[in-house]
């Protein structure tokens, strides 16, 4: 018999409270009129299957609760670009280091080269600067035997020079030997380290002399020429006046430099040395500029940097004294830029304290003062004592004697005084099979390494054309003869290559007279400002400050010779940057 559940009423509280839930339920379900028992165990009175249908009943005819599941994330389209553009970044970097390592790669390991025929004719190329450097990177030197004469084994990039003087830029970060300039050529070329000191017209030679410090059994030699280019560059211009050479500091090669960097700090510490008077230290301390071009605009614009960011730090006793002046004879400062690009240099120039003399000519130049013609406003002229301590001379080319020589010796040059005179294509007038590239030339056109260098590159092209030009007829000559002696079966067909050979002459000659295409002028004028005027289709550009300091900074680089050269440039400019310029007197 089945044991019975026993309930226990609690007072107050209904019997029905008490049962479970189940109970209830089942309390409600249809069920035969005889008494239930409820036990621990099922009983057999009570069917089994009807007490689980009830229990079934109770759950599964409740509505089922609603589980609301979260819609698939959808891609945010806002941020699609970012990874693209993320991709692509990271592409471009792992492309331009490729390119790079590849550059670095094939400037370390040239070709082997050939020797070029001796029966070709030989091209004799004069100077190592921009129109000749211009010439032998796109010279295809095969077609020539080409010599290279140069006191200067090396090409420097020039529009740097100024950052070179005060260590924003070590000076063989902007030298590019020339020996791997011609290594990397097809055919051999010849070079010697000498200088040009006379060329003889008539005869085709010129005459050579070895300046290096150490002397071997030649001094001189003679070099015959076919064809000769001129690329020698000019002198400073000291227009006579007198002081200029024996006490100034020009500024065109690396010597140039070094020397004024010296002068600076001697300039500093001698005006730190013991029991100097206050007049001695004001002139020492006193660094003047003469010439308002963009050489002499960007040397005062970095000497004034250097004062500002590293000497006061290291020497606090000059920053009461220290001074830049800038000496110009024109009415203004960078002549060849636009009236709002002069008035913003000049407006700069005041807020960094470098003070510009305009209306200023030198007349006498002593080992402490210059004298100078200023001008007043009222249009009267008194001479000035302007005492310094630094003077850099930045104006004016003048001829080499080399050049002046050469002149002497055709009469077509008779009238000419700045240069050597040149046709449309570059050939001195008077003369054949001579060229003339660069500042010793008069083409025109300002004497700016941007006109030397698009000479140099029309004169390559030219050369080419010449040879595939002189190729195309000896083999013209070859045909006509064979056509004289071929069967009449095979004179048709000679015939037909002489046709296509004159086609191909007509193509090849086809060769313009030079044109100069003006790329705009860039100049640097302190405190991480620069101006520009840069063509831009029909008319022109004009900009200043900051964001033109990083244009010249990029177009400077684009226009550095090498890739050697780039990343010389943007470690030296970093190293400044993070370390400051070195104030050491070496």
């Amino acid at each position: 018999m089945a044991s019975k559940l026993s309930l226990r009423m609690v007072p107050g509280v209904p019997m029905a409270s008490h049962v479970p839930l189940s109970m209830r339920a089942l309390s409600t379900c249809r069920r035969p009129n005889f008494p239930v028992t409820i036990a621990s165990k099922p009983s057999s009175l009570v069917p089994r299957p009807l007490l689980q249908h009830s229990f079934r009943r109770t759950y599964a005819d409740a509505p089922a609760p609603k589980v609301e599941l979260s819609p698939t994330p959808k891609p945010r389209k806002r941020f699609r670009f970012l990874r693209w553009t993320w991709r692509l970044t990271y592409l471009s970097v792992l492309a331009g280091i490729g390119y790079l390592s590849y550059q670095v790669y094939d400037l370390r390991h040239p070709s082997e080269q050939f020797d070029p025929d001796p029966n070709k004719k030989t091209l004799v190329i004069l100077g190592t600067g921009w129109g000749s450097v211009s010439l032998l990177k796109k010279l295809d030197t095969e077609n020539y035997n080409v010599v290279v004469v140069s006191p200067r084994n090396y090409f420097l990039f020039t529009p740097l020079l100024p950052s070179c003087t005060v260590g924003t830029i070590e000076h063989r970060s902007i030298m590019e030997p020339i020996r791997n300039i011609l290594r990397h050529k097809k055919a051999n070329v010849k070079y010697y380290e000498a200088e040009a000191t006379k060329i003889d017209y008539e005869k085709r030679i010129v005459y050579a002399r070895d300046d290096s410090e150490i002397k071997g059994d030649i001094m001189t030699t003679e070099i015959p020429f076919d064809m000769l280019v001129v690329g020698v560059g000019a002198e400073n211009a000291t227009f006579g006046i007198p002081g200029v050479r024996e006490h100034s500091c020009f500024l065109k090669e690396v010597g140039d430099a070094q020397k004024i960097r010296k002068q600076i700090m001697d300039c500093v510490e001698t005006a730190s040395f013991k029991d100097q008077s206050d007049e001695e230290i004001k002139r020492l301390l006193h660094m003047v500029v003469v010439g308002g071009g963009p050489t002499g605009v960007e040397f005062a614009g970095e000497l004034q940097d250097f004062f500002m960011e590293d000497l006061q730090k290291w020497v606090p006793s000059i920053k009461a004294n220290f001074h830049v002046t800038l000496v110009e004879a024109l009415p203004n400062v960078l002549p060849m830029f636009s009236k709002q690009l002069i008035d913003y240099t000049e407006s700069s120039f005041k807020e960094e304290h470098i003070q510009i003399r305009t209306k200023t000519m030198v007349k006498n130049v002593t080992d402490k003062y210059i004298e100078a013609e200023t001008q007043s406003p009222d249009g009267s002229k008194q001479i000035e004592k302007i005492p310094y301590g630094l003077l850099v001379w930045a104006t004016g080319n003048a001829l080499r004697p080399v050049v002046k020589d050469l002149m002497s010796q055709i009469p077509a040059q008779a009238k000419a005084r700045r240069g050597l005179e040149v046709n449309e294509y570059l050939v001195v007038n008077g003369a054949e099979n001579v060229w003339a590239v660069g500042d010793c030339a008069i083409a025109n056109y300002a004497p700016t390494a941007q006109v030397a260098a698009q000479e140099g590159a029309f004169l390559a092209r030219l050369f080419n054309t010449m040879a595939k030009t002189d190729a195309i007829e000896a083999e013209m000559r070859e045909l006509s003869a064979k056509q004289a002696t071929a069967k009449p079966d095979d004179r048709k067909a000679v015939l037909e290559e002489i046709n296509e050979r004159q086609r191909q002459l007509r193509r090849v000659k086809q060769i313009g007279a030079f044109s100069y295409s003006h790329q705009g002028s860039l100049a640097y004028i302190g405190a991480e400002k620069a101006v520009a005027d840069v063509s831009w289709f029909s008319g022109n550009i004009a900009s200043g400050g900051t964001m033109t300091y990083l244009f010249w900074k990029s177009a400077y680089l684009s226009m550095c010779f090498s890739t050697r050269n780039r990343i010389l440039v943007i470690f030296d400019w970093a190293k400044a940057k993070a370390f400051g310029r070195d104030v050491s007197r070496e």
